[in-house]
C-alpha cells in the first residue's frame, strides 16, 4: 500500500518554518501562534517518523532529512501555486498581490496607485508591506518591491532607482542651529539613526569625506517613517532617504540640515513572480511601475 500523504495543512507549515528557520517568523506570516506552528510540526514528524527539525537555545535549524524534504516540498507547492494561476479566471476577479518596503509603500507607491486603478478598472490589488524574504512562487506575491545592493543579472529584476541621501530636520530645529550659510554643524547635532537601515549616518559620512566625524549616539528607530517623524517633531537631523522624503521636503515639514547630497549604494528593484506573462493585468503593472520609476528619476 503507498504512503498516504501528510495533511496539506503541515506541509504548508512545514514549508514556512523550513525556509525563515524559525517558528515564530512562520507564525507571523501564517496568522498562527508560534505554538500552533510548532505542534503542526511535531504531528508532522509523527506522521512521516523523521526528525525534521533540530531545536537548541540557539534556535532552529534543519536535520539533513528535513533540508531534502524542504526541497521537494518547496517545488510541490511551487508547482501547485502556478498550475492554479493558469487557470482562466473571469476578468472580475483578476488580482494583483505585491510586497513593497513600507516606507517606499507609503511615500512613493500609494500616491500613484490611482493611476493605474484608473488605467486598469476591476483588478483587485494587494499590498503587503512586511520586511520578510519573500519565496516565488510559493507566497502567492506577482511582485515585490525591495532595496537591494548587489545588481542582480535577471529578466525578473528590473532596477527602478536609487536613493538619494541628504541630512534633513524641522523648521525650527534648522532655525535655532543653522549657522549663517544654512548649515547646521552635523558634529554637535542630536542625530536620528534608523536602526533597520543597511546604510544610515555612517554612508553618508564617508560618502560626503568628512572626517572626525562621530557616527554614534542620539535616537534610534526601528523604521524610517519613524525616524522622519521624529526629526519632524524637532528631536534632530536625520538622514533624508529621495524620493521617500520628497513630499515632506516640498511640504516644507523638513528642510535640508546640510547642504551635501550623497548617493546610496543601493537600489530599489521590482522583482516580478515567473510566471507573469499569461497575465494582462500583470504584465501592465509591471510595465507602470518602470514607466514610473523613469519619470521619477527624470523629475
Amino acid at each position: 500500500m503507498p504512503p498516504r500523504l501528510p495533511p496539506l495543512s503541515a506541509l504548508r507549515l512545514f514549508e514556512a518554518a523550513g525556509r525563515h528557520q524559525s517558528f515564530k517568523r512562520a507564525a507571523a506570516e501564517l496568522h498562527l501562534t508560534p505554538s500552533a506552528v510548532s505542534h503542526g510540526i511535531v504531528g508532522l514528524e509523527q506522521t512521516l517518523g523523521v526528525a525534521l527539525f533540530v531545536r537548541s537555545p540557539q534556535g532552529l535549524t534543519l536535520t539533513p532529512e528535513g533540508v531534502d524534504y524542504l526541497a521537494y516540498v518547496t517545488e510541490a507547492f511551487s508547482l501547485l501555486l502556478t498550475g492554479t494561476r493558469r487557470l482562466p479566471t473571469p476578468d472580475a476577479s483578476r488580482a494583483i498581490a505585491i510586497t513593497c518596503a513600507p516606507t517606499l509603500a507609503s511615500r512613493w507607491l500609494l500616491p500613484r496607485l490611482d493611476m493605474f486603478m484608473r488605467r486598469m478598472p476591476g483588478v483587485d490589488i494587494t499590498v503587503d508591506t512586511s520586511r520578510r524574504q519573500v519565496g516565488f512562487p510559493t507566497d502567492g506575491f506577482d511582485f515585490a518591491i525591495r532595496l537591494s545592493r548587489a545588481p542582480v543579472a535577471s529578466d525578473t529584476w528590473h532596477r527602478l532607482f536609487g536613493e538619494r541621501f541628504v541630512p534633513v530636520c524641522s523648521p525650527a530645529y534648522h532655525a535655532m542651529h543653522a549657522d549663517e550659510d544654512g548649515n547646521i554643524d552635523l558634529r554637535t547635532a542630536t542625530r536620528i539613526h534608523v536602526g533597520s537601515a543597511s546604510e544610515d549616518w555612517q554612508v553618508w559620512v564617508e560618502s560626503a569625506g568628512i572626517d572626525d566625524f562621530d557616527t554614534r549616539g542620539g535616537l534610534t528607530f526601528d523604521s524610517i517613517q519613524m525616524a522622519f517623524e521624529a526629526a519632524m517633531m524637532g528631536l534632530g537631523v536625520v538622514i533624508g532617504r529621495r524620493p521617500l522624503v520628497d513630499e515632506y521636503l516640498a511640504n516644507g515639514v523638513l528642510v535640508p540640515a546640510h547642504g551635501i547630497t550623497t548617493q546610496s549604494q543601493g537600489a530599489y528593484w521590482l522583482i516580478c513572480a515567473p510566471d507573469i506573462e499569461p497575465h494582462p493585468e500583470c504584465v501592465a503593472f509591471r510595465d507602470w511601475v518602470i514607466d514610473q520609476a523613469g519619470t521619477h528619476q527624470g523629475e
